[in-house]
């Protein structure tokens, strides 16, 4: 991650180090050892206040694991995750609980992240319910206050989420997450499941909403036009490592590692015969074992020996703009990727 002499009112919102996370696979034999996944290796990250983060990857990339991780879903391997200077994961539950507050998070899925069989009152109430007692009407004040804020109505609060499309039970979602005046809220896909002109409106609340109260964003997207358009900084992940990081003017004129290269390149583009898909690189390649050398070494045109032997470091090559390459200067000297 980008490295940044702080003053003390500087102080990052959200501060991950070195978080590293490992799952076991069910054992194949019991004379053999069990398998594990490297999800991620050691993936460092800064949010600063009002500041928006993008994480862009192939599915498998890490990208969502490093939101559990954030959300305090999971225990790291190893690492730490500190919000607003405190750790997250050595907070005792119940203070962990009153910290969830300050951070809230927005699912990918709609449809599925809402309980079909509670009122919209009641599932944008939950968070606050959760944290302590709260009379009805007070409840019922603040719900109607946050779904405005989203575009609803206060009469939509005794309806059930059936009765909405899917932009709307984003909102919801939303909404959900806004109940308890976060500071950081973590997006992990929010948009990948609506329409494209659906899409636009709810990037476009949650641009309003970081404008109206200063918000912070942690973006998990596979969509480089979603972190494009939100984002003050993007971190691209491969195989759970952070392999390039800058900002999106960066990454889309001066791409430095072949991998964010080949991301741009596989960006839909218009046609004669309509839009079509650049032919991408390869499938990802797998987690569950720790190869030396450069993890996209195996889908690199630029891939000699010295990388399938040594790791790169994931280092300065340009004002705030980090990449994991040995050959990173002559990706940036080539011409603008054609999806960027």
């Amino acid at each position: 991650m980008l490295q940044q002499t702080s003053s003390p009112a500087e102080l990052p919102l959200l501060d991950v180090k070195d978080l590293v996370q490992r799952y076991t696979l069910p054992r194949e034999s019991m004379f053999k050892p069990a398998g594990q996944v490297h999800a991620l290796n050691g993936v460092t990250a800064r949010v600063m206040a009002g500041r928006s983060l993008g994480v862009v990857g192939e599915s498998g990339s890490g990208k969502s694991t490093f939101a559990r991780l954030v959300m305090a879903l999971e225990q790291p391997s190893s690492g730490s995750v500190s919000l607003m200077g405190r750790d997250l994961n050595r907070m005792p539950a119940g203070e962990l609980r009153r910290a969830r507050r300050d951070f809230q998070m927005v699912f990918q899925d709609p449809y599925g992240s809402l309980d079909p069989r509670q009122t919209i009152a009641r599932i944008v109430a939950e968070p606050l319910t959760a944290l302590g007692r709260m009379d009805r009407a007070t409840l019922r004040g603040r719900v109607a206050g946050v779904l405005r804020q989203v575009g609803l109505r206060d009469a939509d609060m005794d309806k059930f989420p059936h009765e909405f499309s899917g932009g709307q039970r984003q909102r919801i979602a939303i909404a959900r997450a806004l109940i308890t005046q976060p500071k950081l809220i973590v997006a992990d896909e929010p948009v990948s499941a609506l329409d494209v002109s659906v899409q636009a409106q709810v990037l476009n609340l949650l641009q309003d909403l970081q404008d109206q109260f200063g918000l912070s964003y942690i973006l998990i997207s596979h969509d480089l036009a979603v972190v494009d358009y939100l984002c003050d900084e993007i971190a691209v992940m491969y195989l759970g490592r952070i392999v390039e990081q800058g900002s999106p003017e960066d990454l889309f004129a001066h791409c430095a590692h072949p991998y964010t290269r080949a991301l741009l390149e596989a960006v839909p583009r218009a046609s004669a015969g309509g839009t079509r898909r650049r032919r991408g690189a390869q499938s990802i390649a797998s987690q569950s074992t720790g190869a030396t050398g450069c993890a996209y070494a195996s889908r690199c045109p630029l891939a000699d020996q010295y990388c399938r032997d040594t790791a790169p470091a994931l280092r300065n090559v340009g004002t705030a703009h980090l990449a994991a390459c040995h050959h990173a200067e002559a990706v940036m000297a080539l011409p603008p990727a054609a999806g960027g």
